[in-house]
């Protein structure tokens, strides 16, 4: 472990918040390893069933809580975080964004996808936030995480004064509400840890209330299997009939529960061009959309987060959407071209996208 005792730990979370705000963080934290406390509660979730097929939460289990075990030496965590709206973002963005469900043809994509892939950013600039502390200390131990490794990152976001758990379990700040990134950096240096603040939420239930197929169960208690994002990211076969149309046009994620959260309001705007939206996943018809070979799904999301699901589940959530709009739509020249739409894939090489396409087309009798 790195001799920290030389270090002036205040004064160098100082430099470390500054070089942050210049490499386009929006607030830098420090978390002790003691996580013991969110053991208990892990395991519960994880025997629950509650992760789905994510099965790599429940294999590493409880070192998702123990940082000095996933990486030996570790004594502190610094945290950060990062907004994600994108800079022309309007005023009165939340209602502009539900109304996206009232047009039943067009796909929504959730807001921190449309533009470039948030790993990519947050990890080149959490590694030149870790270069320039080895500048002011010499080299140490240290390892870079943004969403991709066994880590309990809202936990350690509220120890470290990030904001506190909202009700849908994503972390809120009085400043920024909820729309922002997380990553930490492991690191072998005694730091004094930040304060955590208050919980806010209150009585406040906007968020369990608005989820269109409930998968918030309880205050701080997700459902993965039921949730959209998850099963329009994570999960790789068929997704259930009863959840299929409680879906509507949401193709990649969804934001509802933060789109009505009353903190989001104070939703700021991103430091950096690199999450402005991209041309052609907002906004677009899915009958576009399902028109795309894998050649343009590959173009189109270069350098995105959307491009990691790949060609067959992107055309089976669209297929899904499809078959919503169609059970919805009187209009007889749309209801046309969804139906055209949908048979384009009908004897596409996979299985599961055949069998969502057969179950849109079935949504128009």
């Amino acid at each position: 472990m790195f001799n920290s005792s030389q270090i002036d730990g205040p004064g160098l979370v100082r430099q470390l918040q500054g070089w942050g705000r210049a490499l386009g963080f929006s607030q830098i934290g420090v978390s002790d390893v003691d996580l013991s406390t969110s053991e208990a509660g892990l395991m519960q979730w994880l025997r629950n069933g509650f992760h789905g097929d994510m099965h790599y939460m429940a294999a590493h289990g409880l070192k998702r809580a123990r940082p000095a075990e996933l990486v030996p030496g570790t004594v502190s965590v610094i945290t950060a975080r990062m907004n994600y709206l994108p800079a022309n973002t309007p005023e009165g963005w939340q209602a502009l964004e539900l109304t996206r469900l009232q047009r039943p043809a067009e796909g929504i994509v959730s807001l921190y996808a449309r533009g470039r892939d948030y790993h990519k950013v947050m990890r080149s600039r959490l590694q030149r936030l870790s270069d320039q502390l080895a500048d002011a200390v010499g080299p140490h131990g240290h390892r870079v995480f943004t969403d991709s490794a066994p880590v309990l990152e809202a936990e350690l976001a509220t120890r470290s004064g990030q904001g506190w758990r909202g009700k849908h379990t994503l972390v809120l700040n009085r400043e920024a509400g909820s729309m922002f990134f997380l990553g930490e950096i492991y690191v072998d240096l005694a730091l004094p840890p930040s304060a955590a603040v208050a919980d806010h939420c209150g009585s406040c239930r906007a968020c369990i209330d608005v989820c269109p197929t409930q998968a918030i169960v309880a205050p701080r208690q997700l459902d993965a299997r039921r949730c959209i994002s998850y099963l329009t990211i994570e999960h790789a076969g068929p997704i259930p009939l009863e959840l299929r149309p409680l879906m509507g046009n949401r193709i990649y994620g969804c934001d509802d529960c933060q789109l009505v959260c009353p903190w989001n309001k104070f939703a700021q705007r991103a430091a950096l061009p690199d999450f402005d939206e991209r041309a052609g996943l907002s906004g677009a018809q899915l009958a576009t959309l399902m028109a795309w070979s894998e050649e343009d799904f590959l173009r189109h999301t270069e350098g995105s987060a959307i491009r990691r699901i790949g060609h067959e589940r992107w055309l089976r959530n669209i297929a899904i959407a499809l078959g919503n709009a169609l059970r919805t739509t009187a209009d007889p020249a749309l209801r046309q071209a969804l139906v055209q739409a949908l048979a384009s894939r009908a004897e596409h090489g996979s299985a599961v996208v055949r069998e969502c396409v057969a179950w849109g087309l079935a949504q128009g009798f």
